[in-house]
């Protein structure tokens, strides 16, 4: 539209830029995952393959996006950190969200026949995106227990549910009943004394979620280098010298609410 008399509509377009100097966090849901798994026979309580395949999307959008530095998931959701000083696409939020989402979706579908080959997918599935700025290291801390604990819930939840009706033979009202009013010890004690399932003992995916995180890769250097050998400081070298660093997206199932995960890597929070 460059030079021609219709270029005036652009006036109408509003800029959406965010906050420079704050956290990103990304996070997609999965839009009616309820029908979704329902009419592709997930097993319930927990579809593993359905699981893998919310990891793959999400590593192929840390892939693409190098300012993200972090991504937890459970069920049908997926939470990204950006770092702070991240710039990607001049933090125009329309732009992120609408990248992101469409290509988490995309790698969703795409890989669905790998991770299930033997469902056949019978309509477009989507996410919806929102996107949040937080100040500080805290709220970003905050934030990712939050999720982590809601998995907790939700999965302890579903486990003694789905254990209530594919076990116990309740119908889905029935269990829902048994369950109203308990407590977190209350469900764990029916788990085991009614099916014999230590919730403890459960895969860590189902009980902690899955964390991709970036990682350093060591250079040579470093790698086989002597333990007595000085290597050179590189904090020294002005900022735009400094060399890149490779890294690689790891996949681990782990305690992000303590201290020890974010102590490991305090690089994710600091810049």
């Amino acid at each position: 539209m460059a030079g021609s008399k219709f270029a005036y509509v652009r006036n109408f377009e509003l800029p959406d830029p965010l906050l420079p100097g704050t956290f990103m966090v990304l996070r997609l849901d999965g839009h009616a995952f309820h029908r979704l798994s329902a009419e592709h026979d997930f097993v319930k309580p927990n579809d593993e393959r359905a699981l893998q395949l919310m990891d793959h999307a999400a590593r192929d959008v840390m892939n693409e996006f190098k300012d993200i530095v972090l991504a937890f998931g459970e069920s049908d959701e997926y939470s990204f950190l950006f770092r702070r000083s991240s710039n990607v696409y001049n933090r125009r939020q329309a732009k992120i969200l609408t990248t992101v989402a469409s290509l988490f979706t995309s790698s969703y579908v795409y890989h669905w026949q790998q991770y299930l080959p033997n469902t056949r997918l019978k309509y477009p599935p989507s996410f919806d995106a929102r996107l949040v700025l937080y100040p500080s290291a805290k709220e970003v801390r905050d934030y990712f227990a939050w999720r982590q604990a809601d998995t907790h819930i939700n999965n302890l939840y579903n486990t003694i549910f789905w254990a209530l009706v594919l076990q116990g033979g309740e119908t889905t009202t029935q269990a829902h009943e048994t369950l109203k009013g308990t407590v977190s010890k209350d469900k764990h004690e029916m788990l085991f004394s009614r099916f014999s399932i230590n919730y403890n003992l459960l895969p860590a995916r189902f009980r902690k979620g899955s964390i991709l995180v970036r990682e350093p890769i060591p250079s040579e250097t470093e790698a086989h280098a002597d333990p007595g050998m000085v290597l050179p400081d590189v904090s020294a070298v002005e900022p735009e010298k400094k060399p890149r660093v490779k890294t690689t997206v790891v996949l681990v199932h782990c305690d992000i609410i303590g201290d020890e995960f974010w102590a490991a890597r305090e690089y994710l929070l600091a810049d």
